[in-house]
């Protein structure tokens, strides 16, 4: 058979139809008969959504930089959030050869003919933090808790409003604090999971009316952005502002579930010559997601109030290790079996942590860490 990795995918349930004495002919990138299975002789794609989020363009690096460590070859691609490319990219991985593929969906719902042509050449697909959804030929994924996520933004909302006290005790704060409510893109499945426990964290704040949405677009649609596009988030501010604050109401919070979406928002805010430039002279409490490090400065400014920290080196170390093991003919360890429903099967998943930041939590998490230095938190530019 084509390789020892094949053994590993039967034993996922994920290639259950292939049968030794069907693997023959070497699948993709060989003329018949096995390719050695020394990792110099190996070739893994991996494709990322885009090079707009510092975010992306960091586990790109370490994802290559983890797999060439262990001496495999790397095919790194970035698709410019652009879906055409992103397929195209992927076939001509396949085409080359590719062993295994790393996929990070620009939208989940859109490759569903480059995973079959995956599964045609007996090639393993690993989800890379966003889910491929609406096919079988998915063979794991490795993500954070998402839903997590949404709770740890919704209670970081909580605190900076003084609904909850640092240690996420509720205080006597009672209200009404004005909020709205940002979702991301609807073609990313995580999207959802963050909005789900968000939303779960603040519905009894919500019925008890202790936080109010003047614009009264409380459905994931509503307040979805598109490809998470900071300019769409700052549009969707100001008409926000226009429409449900033109009479004096003032706007006390904003749920916002990634940090471009964060930094569009507070543009628009600031903007608007009604609100401070701090949140200690009157700046609404924003949150975020992905320690980007623009909005660690700001949070450190005390203009964002707070990001969610999703370590992109062990999510990047966590995709190498399952990469190994599958190529290895090894069963990839799962903490999660039965939350990650694509559509057409739940996917084996292994899920990490994350981590909220605030000011205070900035050195700790983020500085001693050796995630960002100093001098870029007080630059908030990358060096």
């Amino acid at each position: 058979m084509k390789k020892t990795y094949t053994h590993a995918l039967a034993a996922l349930g994920l290639i259950g139809a292939l049968a030794l004495a069907g693997c023959g002919g070497g699948g993709a990138g060989s003329a018949g008969g096995a390719k050695s299975e020394k990792p110099g002789d190996l070739l893994i794609g991996v494709s990322m959504p885009t090079q707009t989020s510092e975010r992306w363009i960091a586990d790109g690096k370490a994802v290559e930089d983890g797999l060439k460590k262990d001496g495999y070859q790397v095919d790194l691609q970035y698709a410019g959030d652009d879906i055409p490319t992103q397929g195209q990219q992927i076939d001509q991985m396949i085409t080359k050869g590719a062993d295994l593929l790393v996929i990070a969906a620009i939208d989940g719902t859109a490759l569903s003919s480059q995973l079959d042509a995956a599964a045609a050449a007996h090639i393993p697909v690993i989800s890379y933090d966003r889910l491929i959804r609406d096919s079988k030929n998915v063979d794991f994924y490795v993500t954070f808790d998402n839903y997590k996520v949404g709770v740890q933004q919704a209670t970081s909302l909580l605190k900076g409003l003084g609904v909850l006290d640092a240690s996420g005790k509720e205080t006597a704060a009672k209200g009404p604090f004005n909020v709205e409510l940002f979702a991301g893109s609807l073609d990313d499945n995580n999207a959802h999971f963050f909005w789900n426990g968000a939303m779960d964290t603040l519905k009894p704040y919500l019925d008890k009316g202790v936080l109010t949405v003047p614009s009264g677009q409380t459905k994931i649609e509503q307040a979805a952005i598109l490809r998470w596009q900071q300019e769409t988030a700052q549009k969707r501010m100001e008409d926000l502002l226009t429409s449900a604050y033109s009479d004096g109401k003032k706007l006390n919070g904003v749920l916002s579930p990634f940090d471009g979406i964060s930094r569009g928002i507070i543009t628009a805010l600031q903007g608007t010559g009604g609100y401070g430039t701090t949140i200690a002279d009157g700046l609404p409490v924003v949150t975020g997601q992905d320690a980007e490090i623009g909005s660690v400065a700001l949070i450190d400014q005390g203009v964002q109030y707070s990001t969610i920290f999703k370590d992109t080196r062990k999510l990047a170390k966590q995709a190498v290790i399952v990469s190994k093991d599958i190529l290895d003919g090894k069963k990839p360890e799962a903490n999660d079996t039965k939350s990650y429903d694509n559509g057409a099967k739940v996917v084996p998943s292994y899920l990490l942590q994350s981590d909220t930041v605030d000011k205070a939590q900035i050195k700790p998490l983020l500085i001693d860490s050796g995630y960002w230095t100093e001098a870029e938190v007080a630059s908030g530019v990358a060096q």
